[in-house]
């Protein structure tokens, strides 16, 4: 399947369809920057309905850190770190450690996103998950030292 039907597949509501098309173009954001020229379609998925999609379209953004020679990671990095708000503790989860592919090749975000981790309110989500999500801004916070 060509990188553009998999992009279109990544919003399908068949959810095993959709989750093997993002396997296959986080594996190729991995190799190769055949998908940098789609990162602001990747930072506009974060504003979907549907939560699967904003994770995946926020963690294909955070991939292409690697290969961000124009600037657009630093450029729409702000609006989609909303997804650290999600009502979602999964997806809030995916983004912190998404985050992760971002930090060695983006050092001068670090204060938005350490800005971004301390603002969070994790009241919002239950006791079970809030403990996780405190320890994932941990583990980035230390990548960041």
């Amino acid at each position: 399947m060509d990188a553009e039907r998999m992009l279109s597949v990544l919003t399908v509501k068949d959810t095993k369809q959709g989750y093997g098309a993002f396997l296959e173009l986080e594996r190729l954001s991995e190799e190769s920057d055949d998908l940098y020229p789609y990162t602001e379609r990747f930072a506009d998925m974060v504003s979907d309905r549907a939560w699967a999609v904003r994770c995946r379209g926020f963690r294909l953004f955070c991939k292409q850190a690697r290969w961000d020679g124009d600037g657009i990671i630093d450029r729409c990095l702000d609006r989609t770190l909303a997804i650290l708000e999600d009502e979602k503790p999964t997806a809030v989860r995916q983004a912190l450690a998404a985050l992760l592919d971002v930090v060695p090749y983006k050092r001068t975000l670090w204060p938005v996103i350490r800005g971004r981790l301390e603002a969070m309110d994790l009241s919002r989500y239950k006791d079970s998950m809030s403990p996780l999500i405190q320890k994932d801004i941990q583990t980035l916070l230390n990548a960041m030292q």
